[in-house]
């Protein structure tokens, strides 16, 4: 054992209070991360707690059946206490706290010791007191087992392997990006050891949309894709109205904008969706085409190289106009890349 994981597992072994923190519009990586930790400190510890930002989304509430996870905006009051009151913080499937968005007052004054487990680019270290980061690796829930898998294995139960299987399966696209690695399969199998059944994890994860959720889908492949040939280049757009319209829950939309990077010959895709008060987007990109240098240079965001977000405050409209102004270049640049 490192030292690093040394100190973790004294960091644990001491602490009284622990509260484990996934980032703004959690996702199955972090959703699994978390509730896979969770599942096995609360072998260790009376006093665990998971929080997250805001709600996440109905396909992944399996993970947390007994509801342990409180979400900030339905919970202010109780996920400030709790983050006031510990001493352990354990940070999620983000890179820096401000991904975290109201909760990064109450972190960065919290005198806690804080644990950074991520897989994201340019993990800021100076935030964390350690920090467990490899943007080589598929999922922030691989890195987590991997961590538990060495300083507490006998404490990994189903329900954990569970929600650490769900993270990986979701966050590679049920195995079809980022799982290039033998290492990978490697832990998969010994997820599946313990117990789990991936056939009704997937089913959970991508069986339970709802119908209006399917219709939005089929209004946007038939009404809000954009097609730019000559770029290589696909996008899809929806405004608020619209959203209202198929009952936007959250997760209705995730997965979407991979359904415009599906065509032949296009391979730089994009979604973009109109919130309260910015211009969500989502980028995808094939091969070489580095879609993080995209969204940072451009839309303050940031990601993986295949698979990236950013924000735009402009309106719709705008937003677009100025995406499309910025293809030509970006186009010229990745298209030696294919």
């Amino acid at each position: 054992m490192n030292v690093s994981l040394e100190k973790l597992k004294r960091y644990i072994d001491e602490a009284k209070r622990i509260v484990i923190v996934g980032h703004y519009n959690p996702d199955g990586d972090a959703v699994g991360a978390s509730m896979g930790l969770y599942n096995l400190i609360a072998n260790l510890k009376e006093k665990v707690q998971v929080v997250m930002p805001n709600p996440f989304p109905d396909n992944l509430k399996w993970m947390d059946k007994e509801e342990h996870i409180q979400n900030y905006q339905a919970h202010k009051t109780e996920v400030e206490l709790a983050i006031q009151e510990a001493d352990l913080l354990f940070c999620m499937d983000f890179q820096a706290m401000n991904r975290t968005e109201k909760l990064e007052e109450f972190l960065q004054a919290s005198q806690a010791k804080k644990i950074l487990i991520d897989h994201h680019i340019e993990p800021k270290e100076a935030e964390f007191d350690l920090c467990f980061s490899d943007t080589q690796v598929s999922s922030t829930c691989e890195i987590c087992y991997r961590i538990v898998h060495t300083i507490y294995p006998q404490f990994i139960n189903k329900d954990a392997a569970s929600c650490f299987y769900a993270g990986i399966c979701t966050d590679t696209g049920s195995f079809s990006f980022s799982c290039r690695h033998a290492a990978l399969f490697r832990a998969v199998a010994e997820l599946i050891d313990f117990g789990i059944d991936p056939v009704a994890i997937h089913r959970n994860i991508f069986d339970t949309f709802s119908e209006q959720r399917l219709r939005l889908l089929g209004y946007c492949l038939s009404e809000r894709l954009v097609v730019l040939p000559a770029l290589n280049t696909a996008y899809i757009y929806l405004n608020k109205k619209e959203l209202q319209n198929y009952n936007y829950q959250a997760g209705d939309t995730e997965g979407i904008v991979n359904y415009a990077l599906s065509m032949a010959n296009v391979y730089f895709a994009a979604f973009f969706t109109e919130r309260e008060n910015r211009i969500r987007i989502s980028l995808r990109s094939k091969g070489d085409i580095d879609v993080n240098i995209f969204a940072r240079e451009n839309f303050n965001g940031g990601g993986h190289k295949n698979a990236a977000g950013g924000n735009s405050y402009e309106s719709l409209e705008d937003t677009l106009l100025r995406f499309n102004a910025l293809l030509p270049a970006f186009h010229a640049g990745f298209k030696s890349k294919r």
